[in-house]
């Protein structure tokens, strides 16, 4: 499918979503931080109830109003950029109705706006203004009471709780099963029935790796007939290296893991695979949660044993680099407080489940965090420099270094070097371009003093190139050997406090606020910041046992990975306006008990698979689905739909084609060049097509490979803890019609074609394949009355030879196994 129709589909939904009012969490919360403070403060005077004249017939103080628009027709047309109004004024792109009339906004709130319009103009504004007063007044949040707010059940530490009674004595494994039965016996209802044996090995092989059984695994699990069977899976399963690639995608998800800038201008970050491959590394090495988080805040501020050692440090301080920047914004005081605020948004939610980043503009319309406590926390990111390598061309206005790791940091460079004579070649080219350039500065200064227009196209020119050489030059050491760059944080020598800016706006600071935490999180007043930049305070905090939220929000990550839905069905929003838990009690027990054996992932993950409550199948009980329609008792597993990596992963593993070794780095990290061919060879890069896991799949912003695109892959701009689900006809369509997935379809038939001599046998290896199961007699019947009508039809089409027939049906009917609900659902 062409990208244009994918992207008409995803506005089309999107406008569903605002037609209907059912707003996610992530749409909120744009709206609030990104949206509602400029309509208060740029357009309310002369656009709002309060108005003393409204000017143009146009409001936008509530949802209705927006939507409806003034004189000129909608303001805004959720989905459609060029259809807005609002949105053509705020670009100045129409003399008779630039707004505001004071000054053009700046690009990145243009840039939110467009976003805005693009995922359908969410609003949780109502119809109605509250009440008579000023409406900016209206929506300003009382004073906050942090003391009252640390009564809400997210701000207190997990509690001990005595495990339930139970009426079934018999049906529990574990005081996890007990906390869920508890919950259903009050409610009148019982779990269903145990998953088939073979069901339960494929829900938990996806699960651990995202990957289908192989035919070994199936046969083994099947011949082991004592107790034990299951556990030894899970074991073999976590100790397999496929077990970090699938969960330190789960992890990449919420880091807004990507290797371009995305925003205004798409630049490439062509080492933030380094990160990845860390993420992926820490999670098979089963890294305790609290250190993975230290190391990912304040790696290089850590103790070390060696280079090595102090490396993975340094690149795990990536999650803080590879964020989206407006990199053509020119003020850099403007663009440092953009890079800290798309930090504090990404920790707080990754690591405590709330909001913090809605306060820089005003105290947290619906949490008790004062604005106060976004630039306590600003101050320590401000005082931290992030080094994500990028040149200084045009509409790049903020370049940046990168952090060189050296020889004995045992990595790989991720790309090939050069000859000592190539590199001295591109030196002498940038001493040429060093002195061009500075002929033209001169030829513009003495063009100036004497009144001539300036060719400023030509100085342009040669900056961009200079750059661009600059940038190629600085990937390889004097002998032509290729550096070992990483993208990460280091300290700035002087820290400094951050002022309060009102409104959030860089033209107006106010009182300077000291270094600090966020108060509610913590049973009194916070320490203060006394030494450095703080980070390495804030990554120990973040990593002590008593934080009330860090492990309370990863077992609740853990567990939405596990069953398709958390115990608090909002991840990444633990606050007043996220979900509460199901099982209050339940998730503290499992805080408790993550931290107790050593903030291990493994060990909790081996424990609610091998609960009862993980292995219960997916069937129906009317008494349960009336009083529970949505499962949050957890009273089956629900059926879930394979994620776009698993799916694309399961088509490569059943065809045989799976490779498991990619080459170290990224494409993105080879492409080299200048100018236009660069950029051409950079999107080229992200589009070639290969076997390898989709985890290792060059991830550009904007430019999601369309096999991932079009399965609700996660937005690699935001932190995603839980992606959507769709099953629409594009989907189907793709697996349809795509040219890689009619190519695994090939191989798959030749793999099955030449597992036997008989088509009997072929047909059951196929089913097993697939679908980790042998077929039934009605389908094999139907899949025998399947090869006789096709080739009844191409005898008649008379367009190919008869073994061009034999493997063009075998190819339709792979592709048909892979294209089933079956093959994309798990049970």
């Amino acid at each position: 499918m062409k990208r244009s129709t994918f992207s008409l589909l995803l506005v089309l939904a999107a406008q569903a979503g605002a037609v209907h009012g059912e707003l996610t969490d992530e749409q909120r919360n744009f709206f609030e931080r990104k949206i509602r403070p400029v309509l208060v403060e740029q357009c309310y005077e002369c656009h709002s109830t309060q108005s003393k004249k409204v000017k143009g017939g146009l409001m936008l103080d509530t949802k209705e109003a927006t939507l409806h628009g003034g004189d000129t027709g909608p303001a805004v047309v959720p989905g459609k950029i060029t259809d807005s109004l609002l949105i053509e004024a705020i670009r100045y792109g129409n003399k008779d109705m630039e707004m505001p009339p004071k000054g053009k906004l700046p690009a990145s709130v243009i840039a939110d706006f467009e976003a805005w319009v693009k995922m359908g103009a969410p609003d949780p504004r109502g119809e109605q203004v509250a009440d008579a007063g000023n409406a900016a007044s209206q929506w300003k949040k009382k004073d906050i009471d942090v003391v009252e707010g640390r009564k809400f059940w997210a701000y207190q530490p997990p509690k001990k709780s005595p495990v339930p009674e139970v009426k079934n004595t018999a049906w529990p494994r574990s005081d996890l099963d007990r906390y869920i039965l508890a919950k259903l016996e009050e409610k009148g209802l019982q779990p269903v029935a145990d998953a088939q044996k073979l069901d339960l090995l494929r829900r938990v092989t996806f699960d651990l790796t995202g990957l289908p059984p192989t035919l070994d695994q199936i046969q083994a699990f099947m011949k082991d007939a004592s107790p034990e069977a299951l556990t030894r899976v899970v074991d073999n399963l976590l100790a397999s290296e496929r077990f970090g690639e699938y969960w330190g995608r789960h992890w990449l998800d919420v880091a807004r893991y990507a290797e371009s800038s995305g925003k205004d201008i798409n630049v490439p970050y062509p080492f933030a695979w380094r990160y990845r491959d860390w993420v992926i590394g820490a999670f098979n090495e089963d890294m305790p949660y609290n250190e993975f988080i230290r190391q990912q805040v304040a790696g290089d501020l850590l103790p070390f044993k060696d280079a090595v050692d102090q490396s993975k440090k340094i690149v795990a301080t990536g999650f803080l680099a590879i964020g989206t920047k407006p990199h053509n914004e020119r003020n850099p005081r403007q663009f440092a407080l953009e890079v800290a605020d798309e930090q504090i948004d990404t920790l707080t939610q990754a690591v405590l489940g709330t909001t913090v980043a809605c306060a820089r503009c005003h105290d947290h319309k619906f949490d008790p965090i004062p604005q106060k406590d976004y630039y306590a926390l600003a101050g320590i990111f401000l005082s931290s420099e992030t080094l994500y390598g990028t040149n200084g061309v045009i509409q790049n206005n903020q370049p940046s270094d990168l952090i060189e790791l050296g020889r004995d940091s045992g990595m790989a460079p991720g790309f090939e070097g050069i000859s000592a004579s190539a590199r001295a070649d591109l030196a002498r080219r940038m001493k040429q371009l060093d002195d061009t350039r500075a002929e033209r500065q001169q030829e513009a200064m003495a063009a100036r003093r004497s009144g001539k227009e300036i060719d400023a196209f030509r100085l342009l020119a040669v900056r961009q190139q200079t750059s661009e050489l600059k940038g190629q030059i600085n990937r390889y050491a004097e002998d032509g050997s290729a550096r070992i760059l990483a993208m990460g944080v280091y300290e700035r020598r002087t820290p400094v406090n951050s002022p309060l800016f009102n409104r959030g706006e860089a033209t107006q600071p106010g009182e300077m606020v000291p270094r600090g935490f966020v108060q509610v999180m913590f049973p009194s007043t916070p320490p203060q910041v006394t030494k450095g930049s703080g980070r390495l305070d804030l990554a120990n905090w973040l990593a002590s046992t008593e934080n009330p939220q860090t492990a309370r929000v990863m077992v609740n990550r853990m567990w939405r990975w596990l069953f398709g839905r958390g115990i608090v069905a909002s991840v990444d929003n633990f606050g007043a306006m996220g979900e509460k838990p199901s099982h209050p009690e339940l998730l503290d027990w499992l805080a408790l008990r993550f931290m107790e054996n050593g903030w291990s992932v493994k060990k909790m993950v081996r424990e609610i698979v091998l609960s009862r409550t993980y292995q219960l199948s997916s069937q129906h009980a009317p008494q349960n689905f009336a009083a529970d329609p949505d499962n949050t008792l957890f009273w089956r597993m629900s059926t879930r739909g394979l994620d776009a990596e698993s799916l694309r992963d399961a088509m490569l593993s059943v065809s045989g084609e799976i490779d498991f070794y990619p080459p170290p780095g990224s494409p993105v990290s080879r492409v080299t060049g200048e100018g236009r061919e660069a950029i051409f060879r950079f999107y080229q890069a992200t589009q070639q097509p290969t076997r390898y896991r989709s985890v290792y799949l060059p991830l550009i912003r904007d430019v999601v490979p369309e096999a991932l695109a079009l399965f609700d892959f996660a937005n690699p701009a935001l932190v995603t803890g839980d992606r959507e689900t769709t099953n629409v006809p594009s989907q189907s369509l793709y697996l349809m019609n795509n040219a890689q997935v009619i190519a695994l379809s090939d191989a798959f038939a030749r793999r099955v074609y030449d597992s036997s001599k008989d088509n009997p046998t072929r047909v059951v290896n196929a089913y097993w394949l697939a679908f980790g199961r042998a077929p039934t007699q009605q389908e094999i019947l139907a899949t025998r009355t399947f090869f006789s009508e096709y080739a009844q039809d191409a005898a008649k089409a008379k367009s190919a030879k008869d073994a061009d027939i034999t493997m063009y049906a075998w190819s339709a009917f792979c592709q048909a196994l892979m294209a089933s609900a079956e093959f994309r659902f798990l049970n």
